[in-house]
């Protein structure tokens, strides 16, 4: 019994390993460095915590400007993630509200998403366009972003239904 559980683990942790790599590879190909999210969530989720946003209160972003790590004690499980906040109000108005937070494309790059690949954008490279909250993989992506946001959420949303194919729901 022992060593079906442990020959089953090893072949999830190839299954992992690979998918990394695959991701890693996608990464480098369109220029990016890998982030360390895996690729084959809905929500971009940290693989070892399942937090989204790698912790930052996602209400933050709105009402303070500003991306602000959250508290351990204040998290709410949503959507397959866990999310974290830096105040009881930031979760109540989450909780209330989850569909304006919840980051656009489920926190992958919108610009990696124009040319049909998923990359998990970083939670301190983000911008709110049409009140939405956008994740970048690097400054420059978001910044040309910044310069048409309506011609690339369009490009994006485009691509998104099949990108949203390959990912494990």
């Amino acid at each position: 019994m022992m060593a079906v559980r442990q020959e089953r683990k090893l072949r999830i942790s190839s299954v992992v390993r690979t998918a990394m790599l695959v991701a890693a590879l996608i990464g480098c190909w369109v220029g990016l460095a890998p982030l360390g999210a895996a690729t084959t969530e809905r929500i971009v989720t940290d693989y070892h915590t399942g937090l989204a946003l790698s912790g930052f209160d996602p209400v933050a972003y709105f009402i303070d400007s500003k991306a602000i790590i959250g508290h351990p004690e204040l998290e709410v499980r949503f959507a397959g993630a866990t999310w974290r906040f830096r105040n009881e109000g930031n979760r109540a108005e989450f909780a209330a509200h989850s569909e304006i937070y919840l980051p656009g494309f489920g926190g992958y790059d919108p610009m990696a998403l124009t040319r049909g690949v998923a990359v998990p954008g970083h939670p301190e490279v983000w911008l709110i366009a049409g009140k939405r909250l956008y994740l970048f993989r690097k400054s420059e992506t978001r910044d040309a972003f910044a310069a048409d946001p309506d011609e690339f959420i369009a490009a994006a949303e485009r691509h998104w239904p099949e990108v949203l194919r390959t990912l494990v729901p």
